[in-house]
């Protein structure tokens, strides 16, 4: 009986409006005999009564309730079908004019009208970081708006922004949905009142061919000078003369892979360096700024450096746009000149005279760094692999050795892993097997490294897939640190920012996101754009460069000294100090001990085991070695044959 009422129901409308009309009579009919039949007024003929019940339910019904001839009673019925049938119809015109408007809503194709928002064009795995750092700018009573544009439902969009990164206070986020490369859907966002539009990069084989197109499009809406400041993310160096043609005057275009691989170099010489770049970039804490100091004027970079009591200043940004970091303490201000300091907020604060916290006895002697030799270990491949392997034989000294674990399902080694020739400083040596087998590594010493980098696959449907394997060697080195009672120096490249809550990482283990670098980078330059010349410094080889370095080059270990001690001490080598990082972590500092900033008139024991976070100048002092092993990601593409110039001249 079911399967056939089933089947009745879905024959056609007029049996469906038929089953509807017989299950209506079936409850109106004797609830309305109960009313009359239940009524102490009701009349007392069975005639009045029935006449009653029929009055009771047309009027329920909205039939009418005329009584008299069966003619009469029929036309009132009909009228009463057609005045149902007339309001139906206008009522579900309006809630399918209001449905419709709803769902267009829900999709995102209505036109954003605000001001000076941020768009976001493209959905990747760095979309998070982008976002999140853009909303943590924008708090703390400045209100706006961030556009999220993508080729997505924009509930899931708001969804899974929402549930990774909360809410805001006075930050206002919006998706909308299409293809960033339509001129529509680009109309959608309004790029031309925006305050800056960031490109995100994707993990697509053609992504890059589309972020290009992207811009393309952005230049065929807005012109090819006028709009606002664009920041885009190409995956392959080859692309990026391409997309930086297609961003025009107003775009910056940095390189993921190579930033990346960069930072897993610079991470696996000197641990504990991602973290301080991390710190360093997010808006949580201090972060870049290029302030203007007209009253500096006439005064030396050494005594700007020590007249900011919670401030870093690390260079300048001369009238005429060029940026110069870490410029000799003797050069001069002069008006027109801005100041690039590390500050905790958009000003470096009343000028403070530190002068007198400085303690010259308890400085250093100026000596040259040692040349270590270092021994590492590189398990797994991918496409950053070969990146990874030139960057270390460009900046490697005599007798350094790199060993190379890959599976031998990934095919023959590459040729930048191949033997090295007898001349060459680094040693590489590959060897063919699977690194989640602990076999693998029997013929290795792996307590004889001085860094194991974990490298993980391109592509393994999904973030989660792609940092599965990576764990999985983590937990087999794990099991080694565990069976010898002795710690390994890992650092682990991860796809998803999540994967790195559950790594399991040891003291001396560090993980880096990939493409999180740029991601921090992207978001940086999209809320200050005046800051795009001086990443560009800060982050390219020929420039200044990021490093830890021991604190016993700038203070006496075991001495008391103020933080001022440490700056000037720093200036004396060419180099400005931004922060230290100490192996006592306290709660107020538990990014592995990373002080940013700390005032100048902060007095504390310098240890053996600190260390100093320093801005140093390409033509610092460093041989071009040095260079090439303290730069950090670069984003420009100056040189071809290599990241260190052969020659360098002083800043």
């Amino acid at each position: 009986m079911r399967y056939l009422f089933d089947r009745t129901l879905a024959r056609s409308t007029g049996a469906l409006l038929g089953w509807l009309a017989v299950c209506c009579l079936a409850v109106v009919v004797p609830v309305s005999a109960l009313l009359v039949w239940t009524d102490p007024a009701a009349p007392r003929s069975v005639a009045g009564r029935l006449t009653a019940v029929w009055r009771t339910s047309a009027e329920t019904l909205r039939l009418g309730g005329v009584t008299g001839a069966p003619l009469r009673m029929l036309l009132s019925v009909m009228l009463g079908l057609i005045t149902l049938l007339c309001v139906s119809t206008v009522v579900g015109v309006v809630a399918t004019g209001l449905g419709d408007r709803l769902v267009d809503l829900r999709r995102g194709r209505s036109m954003v009208v605000e001001r000076d928002h941020i768009v976001v064009l493209g959905w990747s795995d760095q979309v998070f970081t982008v976002v999140g750092e853009l909303m943590a700018a924008r708090t703390g009573g400045e209100r706006g708006v961030v556009t999220v544009l993508a080729e997505r439902d924009p509930a899931e969009m708001e969804s899974a922004l929402g549930a990774a990164l909360g809410g805001r206070a006075g930050v206002r986020l919006v998706c909308r949905t299409g293809a960033p490369s339509d001129l529509e859907a680009l109309r959608l966002v309004s790029p031309g009142s925006a305050a800056a539009v960031v490109v995100l990069p994707t993990d697509d084989a053609d992504g890059d061919v589309a972020v290009v197109r992207v811009l393309l499009a952005l230049r065929a809406l807005l012109g090819p000078e006028a709009g606002p400041p664009v920041v885009a993310a190409v995956r392959d160096g080859r692309h990026v003369p391409a997309a930086r043609l297609a961003a025009g005057p107003r775009g910056t275009v940095l390189e993921t892979d190579r930033t990346t691989a960069r930072l897993l170099v610079q991470s696996a010489r000197r641990p504990g360096l991602s973290r301080a770049v991390r710190d360093l970039l997010d808006f949580s804490g201090a972060e870049f700024h290029v302030c203007d100091v007209p009253h500096m004027a006439g005064l030396t970079f050494e005594e700007v450096a020590l007249r900011f009591d919670a401030s870093c200043a690390v260079g300048l940004v001369r009238a005429d746009g060029s940026a110069l970091l870490t410029p000799p303490p003797r050069t001069v201000l002069v008006r027109g000149d801005r100041l690039v300091a590390v500050a905790h907020d958009d000003r470096v604060g009343p000028p403070t005279d530190c002068e007198a916290h400085v303690d010259v006895s308890a400085m250093a002697p100026v000596r040259a760094l040692p040349e270590a030799t270092s021994r590492m270990l590189l398990l797994g491949w991918n496409r950053r692999a070969p990146m990874i392997v030139d960057l270390l034989r460009r900046s490697a000294r005599p007798g350094c050795v790199l060993d190379v674990v890959t599976r031998p399902d990934l095919g023959p080694a590459p040729t930048s892993v191949l033997p090295s020739q007898p001349a060459e400083p680094l040693h590489v040596e590959y060897h063919a097997g699977d690194v989640d087998d602990p076999e693998t590594w029997r013929g290795l010493d792996l307590f004889g490294y001085d860094s194991i980098i974990v490298l993980g696959a391109d592509q393994e449907s999904g973030p989660e897939r792609s940092d599965n394997r990576t764990l999985l060697t983590l937990l087999t080195l794990e099991a080694q640190q565990e069976r010898a009672g002795r710690t390994l120096p890992v650092l682990a490249e991860l796809r998803d920012p999540r994967a790195r809550t559950v790594a399991p990482l040891g003291p001396a283990s560090d993980a880096v996101v990939r493409g999180e670098l740029t991601a921090l980078l992207m978001a940086q330059i999209a809320h200050s754009p005046d800051l795009a010349i001086v990443f560009e410094e800060v982050f390219a080889t020929r420039g200044g460069a990021l490093a830890l370095r021991a604190a016993h080059h700038y203070v006496l270990p075991g001495r008391e000294a103020s933080f001022a001690t440490v700056v000037r001490a720093a200036l004396r080598r060419g180099e400005c100090a931004i922060g230290y990082r100490t192996h006592a972590p306290s709660a107020n500092h538990p990014h592995d001990g990373i002080h940013l900033c700390p005032h100048k008139r902060m007095r504390r024991v310098w240890s053996a085991e600190d260390e100093v976070l320093v801005l140093t100048a390409g033509g610092g002092g460093l041989a071009a070695t040095d260079v090439g092993r303290h730069a950090l990601p670069g984003m420009r593409t100056d040189h071809e044959d290599g990241d260190a110039p052969t020659s360098l001249s002083p800043s």
